[in-house]
C-alpha cells in the first residue's frame, strides 16, 4: 500500500497516512519529498509531501479480517495482538464474549479459521494464527484434559472402550496428551471431519469379579434363563458402533428433506 500525502507540516501528514491506513506509525515507511519552506519573518510557504508505505503483516491481515466480522456480527470489541516464533495469538476483548465464543468454541473456532485463510492466502509459508477471548482456550484446555483424564481412568477400570464426542484437530490433541502417559490406555482419532471424535480403550483385560452371577465369566443370561456367551466360538467380534448421540440425531433424515423447496430450500456450502 503506497501513497502520497500532503499536509500544513510533515508531522500532519505522517498523521494522515496513518489515519487512513488504520495503523500505527510506527508500521509505515515514511519518504520526505517536500517540506514547507520559511520565507520572510518566518512564515512559512508551500505543504510537507510525504510518500507513505505500508506492507501489513500476516498478523494485520488477520486481524483486520477479525474486525470486519465483528462489525458484521454487530460486536464492539478491541484485539490485542501477540506475535510469536510459530505466528501470532489475536486476543479479542470486549462485550458479547458469549457471542464470538459460541457453543464449545464453534464461533470462535470458525473466526480462527477463516482469519488464517485470510492471512495465509497465496502464500506457500504457513502462519499460525490463534483466536482467544478473555483466557477462553487454556480454560477449554484445563475442561478437555479432566474429561480426558475421567474417561481414561474409568475405561482403565471397566475395560470398555469410550469414545468421545467430535472435536476439531486442537482438542484432540489435547484428548491424547492427556492420556499419554496413562498406564494401559491408548488413544486414537476416527471418523471423517467434522466427525472425527478420540476413541479411549484399554490394553489390558478386564477384571472379572468371582462373585458375580456369571462367576466373572463374562457370560450372560438371556430371556430364557438359559447363559450365552457374549460372542460364537469361531466368529470374530462384532464391530462397534463409536457413532455419538450428537452424530446419529444431526445425519437422521429431517422431513424437510422430502419437500420440493426449489432453488434456495437448501444451500449447501
Amino acid at each position: 500500500m503506497r501513497k502520497i500525502f500532503t499536509a500544513k507540516t510533515i508531522d500532519d501528514a505522517k498523521r494522515a497516512a496513518s489515519a487512513e491506513f488504520g495503523v500505527a506509525e510506527e508500521k509505515i515507511s515514511f519518504d520526505i519529498l517536500e517540506e514547507p519552506k520559511r520565507g520572510f519573518l518566518g512564515i512559512t510557504k508551500g505543504e510537507a509531501k510525504v510518500e507513505a508505505v505500508y506492507e501489513p503483516s500476516k498478523a494485520d491481515i488477520a486481524a483486520d479480517y477479525i474486525r470486519e466480522l465483528l462489525i458484521g456480527m454487530g460486536v464492539d470489541a478491541e484485539l490485542r495482538i501477540t506475535e510469536n516464533e510459530d505466528g501470532a495469538v489475536i486476543d479479542i476483548m470486549g462485550e458479547g464474549i458469549g457471542t464470538i465464543i459460541g457453543r464449545r468454541g464453534e464461533t470462535i473456532d470458525s473466526i480462527q479459521y477463516l482469519a488464517s485463510m485470510a492471512c495465509n492466502k497465496g502464500d506457500k509459508e504457513y502462519y499460525r494464527i490463534t483466536v482467544d477471548s478473555c483466557g477462553y482456550r487454556e480454560k477449554r484446555k484445563q475442561t478437555l484434559e479432566e474429561l480426558a483424564v475421567k474417561i481414561a481412568k474409568n475405561v482403565q477400570k471397566t475395560g470398555r472402550t469410550s469414545a468421545l464426542e467430535p472435536m476439531n484437530p486442537y482438542e484432540r490433541r489435547i484428548i491424547h496428551s492427556a492420556v499419554s502417559d496413562m498406564e494401559g490406555i491408548v488413544s486414537r482419532s476416527v471418523g471423517d471431519e467434522p466427525y472425527r471424535k478420540v476413541v479411549i480403550s484399554s490394553t489390558t483385560k478386564p477384571r472379572y469379579d468371582k462373585n458375580r452371577r456369571d462367576g466373572g465369566r463374562g457370560v450372560r443370561n438371556d430371556r430364557r434363563g438359559g447363559k450365552k456367551p457374549p460372542f460364537r466360538k469361531g466368529q470374530p467380534p462384532r464391530d462397534i458402533d463409536f457413532k455419538t448421540s450428537f452424530e446419529k440425531e444431526y445425519k437422521r433424515p429431517k422431513p424437510e428433506d422430502e419437500l420440493n423447496t426449489g432453488l434456495y430450500g437448501k444451500i449447501d456450502i
